[in-house]
């Protein structure tokens, strides 16, 4: 089928499969704070570009190179998107939203060297368009503040998350519709021995989506109650909040929902999703070894041509290891003094001419 072209203001790229059928109402066959620091960092610095800079760009590029790759290796990946055969999520590949039980598989993996430090677990998505305007706009920030009226009555940008039933989404838009549910867990195997790795869900979010931009309905009651009179997302499985048995990470602070409410900028992105940290200084967070992930497998993907992983990264001082920035820098302090050669020849060659003309008598 053809696609539909991109609405009136947009960038003119037409939309993805995926995005497409969310905005039509259809549902589909369904960067770390540290990482968004430094991109933000890098694109503001960049924007500096002159003949002036070629030193500082060249010293930074030359200092954050080497100190990034002190780490001693890349993030491992883990695809288990099933597309493969092979692969033990093979047989969960068309699952769908409403699947019940859900589908479930196991991925064994080794990990090659020792994690030192506090360990990042991420989940990964491929040609997913967070970035899509009308996908991007698909919200309520009012409601998600906590708003009492607009928590029955959500902003008509929802549409077609806005009401289901004749009764208002909580929390409506296709965002959140569109919010991920897979469940992982880590395991670590010694002498056919699985031993549970322990994730913390807590502190995974922006402290000011946490505290100022994210907040429950206000009244007397328990969750159940402030939520009465709306209904979950089409393509949630239960309502907002029952999302955690704790009140402090339950309804719309919850913190996976906090996280994913939080839109990427490319097609392929990943989210924080755990955190396992360093018990002592004695033992590694994670010892080399062999280890099994356990999916339980929500989301599906396979419809619009898109791939899932889990990622497990550590970091050192400067960050993630992330060569970009590196690269970045020498190739713009090469092209700032490449330009610094060519104006001062031009200003050795032409600039002491005179050009005072002679005015007669």
């Amino acid at each position: 089928t053809e696609q539909a072209p991109a609405p009136p203001g947009d960038t003119g790229r037409p939309p993805d499969r995926m995005t497409q059928r969310l905005l039509e109402g259809t549902p589909p066959d369904h960067q770390t704070v540290l990482e968004m620091g430094f991109w933000s960092w890098g694109v503001v610095t960049l924007q500096n570009e002159c003949p002036g800079n070629t030193l500082a760009y060249s010293s930074i590029s030359f200092f954050y190179s080497p100190t990034v790759n002190d780490c001693p290796f890349f993030p491992l990946q883990i695809d288990y998107t099933g597309t493969e055969p092979s692969s033990p999520c093979n047989k969960c590949l068309n699952v769908s939203w409403d699947s019940s039980p859900p589908c479930t598989c196991t991925i064994n993996f080794t990990l090659e060297h020792s994690f030192e430090s506090n360990v990042f677990m991420y989940y990964g998505l491929s040609n997913f368009y967070q970035n899509h305007r009308r996908y991007v706009k698909s919200r309520d920030d009012s409601q998600l503040n906590g708003d009492n009226a607009s928590l029955l009555n959500p902003s008509k940008e929802c549409e077609p998350y806005r009401t289901n039933e004749d009764k208002p989404i909580a929390p409506c838009g296709a965002i959140a519709n569109s919010m991920f549910n897979d469940t992982l867990e880590l395991y670590r195997i010694d002498n056919d021995t699985r031993t549970p790795i322990t994730l913390i869900k807590k502190g995974i979010a922006w402290w000011t989506d946490k505290n100022v931009k994210f907040r429950n309905p206000t009244g007397d009651g328990n969750l159940t109650a402030l939520f009465q009179g709306t209904t979950k997302p089409v393509n949630w499985p239960k309502p907002v909040y029952m999302l955690d048995s704790e009140p402090d990470n339950n309804g719309f602070i919850n913190e996976d929902f906090i996280v994913w409410m939080r839109t990427a900028a490319l097609p392929t992105f990943r989210k924080l999703y755990r955190l396992i940290e360093r018990k002592n200084n004695l033992q590694p967070t994670l010892q080399a070894g062999k280890y099994s992930l356990d999916i339980a497998y929500n989301y599906p993907v396979h419809s619009f041509d898109g791939r899932k992983r889990m990622i497990l990264s550590t970091i050192s001082w400067m960050g993630g290891k992330n060569p970009f920035l590196g690269i970045a820098y020498i190739t713009v302090g090469s092209i700032c003094f490449f330009l610094g050669v060519v104006l001062l020849i031009i200003h050795h060659k032409y600039g002491n001419r005179n050009t005072s003309a002679d005015i007669p008598n």
